[in-house]
């Protein structure tokens, strides 16, 4: 992250405006959505392009300050909240993979990614309501488990009007055909245990995996998939940024989301959709990766 592009500005920490907040997104302790908002000091009236920055897995918005600071000095409101069950959200290190469990046993939250959209939407409607950014350029990024918030996200909400997951596109029901969902299973695996021993098997194999998505996230292999989710971003501008090698978001897995955005895009705004799968990398974000979204940000919101 700290290789993110940032303006030579050199006394930017006396310049940076930091506001710590929470929005009310429902009722009961999660409904609390810890906010975390670096601008640079100036003209109160000026409007600014924003983005909105999710963290990955047992991170917090915290993590993500490096870049804060990078886009709060390039003219950027840059916003970092708190996923579900992370950071602020959680009382212990268990706490994200208890209610991952929980969610199988009682189908009454979606901690995995649809309960953190639901915030997402409704940290829209603030941000779109405040005097200093510009409503109509708001973007949103994220790497891994931030990568799925910020893609989904943009799918449910068009006030998102670039996005740039990192990491965290991929196609759901192409690994469970396609017996590639290993590696995604073993980032929350306490879930997949717990649906094993409920369903009396003696090994997680696809049927396990398919039930336990329809449970904590229904739609997110079928409906809400890859294929579908992403061309209907268009035709706003989505840059989606993996690496070639990552077992988790399998590069074979979006050559038919691939096909539809192009389609979708079409002619007129084919310089809006791009996917860069980074030769030889893994399940990590690189300094390609951020130089990339970071890029894209300024294209586009600028």
């Amino acid at each position: 992250m700290e290789s993110c592009p940032k303006a030579n500005i050199g006394n930017l920490r006396e310049l940076l405006k930091e506001e710590n907040l929470y929005l009310h997104t429902e009722a009961g302790d999660q409904g609390k959505l810890p906010v975390l908002i670096l601008s640079t000091k100036g003209n109160n009236q000026e409007k600014r392009p924003a983005v909105v920055f999710l963290h990955s897995t047992h991170k917090c918005k915290e993590w993500l300050r490096p870049l804060l600071e990078s886009y709060a000095s390039r003219g950027y409101v840059a916003i970092g909240v708190d996923s579900r069950y992370h950071g602020e959200r959680a009382s212990s290190l268990s706490t994200y993979r208890d209610a991952l469990v929980s969610s199988w046993k009682n189908g009454d939250t979606m901690p995995f990614i649809f309960d953190t959209v639901w915030d997402l939407i409704k940290l829209a409607d603030y941000l779109t309501g405040r005097d200093d950014i510009d409503p109509t350029k708001i973007g949103i990024t994220g790497e891994s488990l931030g990568g799925m918030h910020a893609w989904f996200a943009a799918f449910a909400d068009t006030r998102y009007a670039v996005a740039a997951p990192i990491i965290g596109v991929q196609g759901f029901r192409w690994a469970i055909d396609n017996d590639k969902w290993q590696a995604r299973v073993d980032s929350i695996k306490a879930v997949f245990e717990e649906a094993r021993t409920d369903l009396g098997k003696n090994e997680i194999d696809k049927e396990v995996v398919e039930k336990v998505w329809d449970r904590i996230a229904p739609g997110l292999a079928s409906q809400f998939d890859a294929p579908n989710s992403v061309p209907a971003i268009a035709p706003r501008p989505l840059l989606i940024v993996n690496g070639a090698e990552d077992p988790r978001c399998p590069l074979e897995g979006l050559e038919i989301p691939k096909t539809r955005a192009y389609k979708a895009y079409g002619e007129a705004h084919s310089d809006k959709f791009k996917l860069v799968a980074e030769p030889g990398i893994g399940h990590q974000m690189t300094p390609l990766m951020v130089k990339e979204a970071s890029d894209w940000f300024d294209q586009f919101l600028k």
